[in-house]
């Protein structure tokens, strides 16, 4: 009786949740338009399923990366979203600055988490002690302990659209006008960033060149470049979705853009250059790294039967999941390039609490585990090593914080 008598509840939740709406311009009525913020052309976006731009773009994008890759090689380097768990792979970018063996990437990308490692990781290790920082600072973002009873509450109270909190606050703390002159150069050398949004409106993934927007200059610019990542780690539920006004000729609409993980956990290349048959001649030297801030197998556990304990997991499950498969698009991607994949993760037997664990005591030790790690040279795995371990995960028992992604042998150099 008292699971049945749950349901018009829920069901009077979502009645109140469509009563909360609020006013806005709306959005571009096509799926794929030349529409873009005011005074930024349509070129600093790409909705990743347009292969018409992406065939007019990609030649001038490799020929960007011949310029940068000054040894001859393509360092690629891929950050996916996790929350929390990006403290591990902001640790990891630092252990590798320490042991002094991390490349000049010539291209990042970042989704959600990995959206506010991915300019650090772009500008490199000088940069390093303000990526500490902001990473300490997300320890100061109280998400509520459960992301599902924060979903229940927005389903009760109308989307607060004037700011996003802590998130907001430190994200605009971070992107400075130096940081915006330093990506600006960078960019000018050949180098590219990539931070992947979903547009609601559209339901699509929307990947947007930083470099472009930095190189505009400006306050709109460092404005727009703020929003970018706001908007890419902005879990939906837990925090307000990010509104993007554009314009396309005469008309002004206003966009809805949230989590990157919403459609994509990581991205190597638009999706529709990740099916396009032929190969570039550019990355047929390239390394990829990919780093996972989270676990691709979550350890068993009992699902209370309650709502809140249905939505967590379900939460857990989905990010696990979309995990695991933008992983095996960005390995068939790498070998159908002859690129030479590095993989990194969470390991099984770590024990992290997921991607809502935000408290700052739990942040410093995973951020200090991907330092030691990587530090020690123990980061880097192979695809198949990560496929056999996490295949016999559960075995090991007890968590431990003390093994490393590549301890053993076989889990280490290049695939």
């Amino acid at each position: 009786m008292a699971r049945c008598a749950a349901l018009p509840a829920l069901a009077g939740l979502l009645a109140l949740a469509g009563c909360a709406t609020q006013a806005r311009l709306p959005p571009p009525p096509d799926l794929i338009s030349s529409a873009a913020p005011d005074g930024f052309s349509d070129d600093i976006r790409l909705v990743t399923i347009d292969r018409a731009d992406f065939d007019k773009r990609a030649p001038q994008l490799f020929s960007r990366l011949s310029q940068a890759a000054t040894d001859g090689t393509v360092d690629y380097l891929v950050i996916s979203g996790g929350g929390a768990g990006g403290s591990f792979g902001a640790g990891a970018l630092v252990g590798m600055s320490r042991r002094h063996d991390r490349p000049t990437f010539e291209v990042v990308t970042g989704v959600s988490a990995g959206a506010l490692i991915a300019p650090f990781a772009y500008l490199g290790p000088k940069w390093d002690p303000q990526l500490q920082a902001a990473f300490a600072g997300l320890g100061g973002v109280h998400l509520p302990h459960s992301a599902a009873r924060a979903v229940i509450k927005r389903l009760l109270f109308p989307l607060d659209r004037s700011g996003h909190g802590a998130l907001f606050q430190l994200v605009d703390a971070f992107v400075t006008p130096a940081m915006m002159e330093a990506v600006a150069r960078d960019y000018r050398h050949g180098r590219l960033l990539f931070i992947a949004t979903t547009d609601l409106d559209k339901e699509e993934t929307v990947l947007w060149n930083m470099g472009l927007i930095a190189q505009h200059g400006g306050e709109a610019a460092r404005r727009l470049f703020r929003d970018v990542l706001v908007a890419s780690a902005s879990v939906p539920g837990i925090f307000p979705p990010v509104m993007i006004r554009v314009r396309q000729g005469t008309h002004e609409y206003e966009e809805m853009h949230v989590d990157g993980s919403v459609t994509t956990s990581l991205f190597a290349a638009p999706l529709i250059a990740q099916i396009m048959p032929a190969p570039s001649a550019t990355l047929r030297r390239a390394n990829l790294y990919v780093i996972i801030n989270g676990k691709l197998v979550s350890a068993p556990a009992a699902t209370p039967v309650n709502t809140l304990g249905v939505l967590s997991r379900s939460f857990s499950a989905d990010l696990t999941y979309k995990a695991r498969e933008a992983l095996l698009i960005a390995l068939a991607y790498a070998r159908s390039r002859n690129m030479q994949l590095r993989l990194t993760e969470i390991p099984p037997d770590y024990p992290y609490r997921g991607f809502a664990d935000f408290n700052s005591a739990h942040m410093r030790q995973l951020f200090a585990y991907g330092v030691r790690c990587a530090s020690s040279g123990r980061l880097w795995e192979t695809a198949d090593y990560s496929l056999s371990r996490n295949l016999q995960a559960g075995a090991s028992g007890e968590a431990t914080a003390s093994a490393c992604p590549a301890d053993e042998a076989e889990g280490q150099g290049t695939p």
